[in-house]
């Protein structure tokens, strides 16, 4: 982040612990003290964990440490920030959820699960809003060539990040009219339940490799 902000004149950083609640209370207060201008917030912390239910050593820490950071994050953040959005001519809040927020990738259970909490919570806090001037976006992505889990950024199903941003930039620049942005290749998740596919496209997700 430091080499970062010192290639962009204008930046700044702020580090947070996501799953400590009094310093995501005490790290959005001094950002709103600093930056009086801000008016977007993007949720994007997050981690991926395979977890094997059915081993007799099964520990809960992942689980904990998942929802803590997938799901109390970006709760904890934007009810932080909200009242400083709400008092901004236009602001936006951005939470990241992902393609297995409609299909589970039964290997990381709790990720997947988080994923779907923030894809309601996100739809419920679009309309509480409807009527300020915070627009509420959701950004779901498919699996991207990065390295939030091991073998994500080499696997060649994975999206090269570089179209993915450059997809995801194009949808955001149109304005999606439905709060969602999702790229062409996450709608056979994204659109599975609607499409009658689910248990389909839950077999192609999930099938031994």
């Amino acid at each position: 982040m430091e080499d970062v902000v010192r290639a962009h004149p204008g930046m700044a950083f702020e580090v947070m612990d996501v799953e400590d609640a009094s310093d995501v209370t005490a790290s959005a207060a001094r950002i709103i003290k600093d930056h009086q201008g801000l008016n977007v917030l993007m949720n994007n912390a997050g981690i991926m964990v395979a977890e094997d239910l059915t081993s007799d050593a099964f520990s809960l820490d992942v689980a904990e440490d998942t929802i803590a950071t997938n799901l109390l994050g970006p709760i904890r953040l934007t009810a932080a920030l909200l009242p400083h959005l709400r008092n901004q001519p236009s602001a936006t809040v951005i939470n990241v959820s992902s393609g297995l927020a409609f299909v589970p990738l039964a290997v990381t259970p709790t990720y997947s699960a988080t994923k779907a909490a923030i894809h309601s919570y996100t739809q419920s806090l679009r309309f509480q809003l409807r009527n300020t001037s915070v627009e509420v976006l959701e950004l779901a992505p498919p699996a991207v060539a990065t390295d939030l889990m091991p073998g994500h950024a080499a696997n060649p199903n994975s999206m090269p990040l570089d179209a993915y941003v450059s997809e995801s930039m194009t949808i955001l620049a149109a304005g999606p009219a439905s709060g969602e942005i999702a790229v062409d290749r996450v709608k056979f998740l994204r659109n599975a339940e609607a499409t009658g596919q689910h248990g389909k496209v839950f077999d192609l997700l999930n099938q031994p490799h």
